[in-house]
């Protein structure tokens, strides 16, 4: 099943599962937000709305706002000396679609957990001796040394 929607001027096609970018709409981080504008259901048997169908929606997890790329506006005008340089970023939202629902129903699918980091296990109490990597101070004679400069090759117009 998927479904269009239309959010921000711009039409998306979504099944569930997707991750898309939509202008900023409102919402807090892990939140289930509702898009009740469905231009189209499809599936076995689609629906298409007039200009909306009624009693569609679709579920969304808002993932993370965010800021889009640096849009760069230029503009010159030749042999005046005149330029004006304008740049934005677009505010955007990524969401996660849960689910598409149909008569006026409520969201059933929560928002989905968020994973734990996994830290380094320290050592337990029997095992005393932890893998140590082996470091030891290096001689001034065994560090690095930069290569030497090469020099200049001698051309026809140099002059000793």
């Amino acid at each position: 099943m998927f479904a269009v929607i239309k959010t921000g001027g711009r039409q998306y096609r979504v099944v569930p599962d997707d991750v898309l970018e939509i202008g900023k709409i409102a919402g807090d981080v892990g939140t289930i937000v509702q898009l009740g504008e469905v231009l189209l259901v499809g599936g076995e048997s689609p629906v298409l709305g007039t200009p909306k169908v009624p009693g569609a929606s679709v579920a969304a997890e808002v993932l993370q706002h965010k800021r889009g790329p640096k849009v760069i506006a230029f503009k010159k005008r030749r042999r005046k000396n005149s330029r004006r340089k304008r740049g934005y970023r677009d505010e955007i939202t990524v969401l996660r679609i849960t689910e598409i629902l149909t008569n006026d129903n409520k969201p059933t699918i929560g928002p989905r957990p968020k994973r734990e980091k996994v830290i380094a296990a320290a050592p337990v109490d029997g095992d005393d001796e932890a893998p140590k990597a082996a470091t030891k101070p290096r001689a001034k004679s065994e560090a690095k040394k930069a290569p030497a400069r090469k020099a200049a090759a001698k051309g026809k117009n140099d002059k000793k």
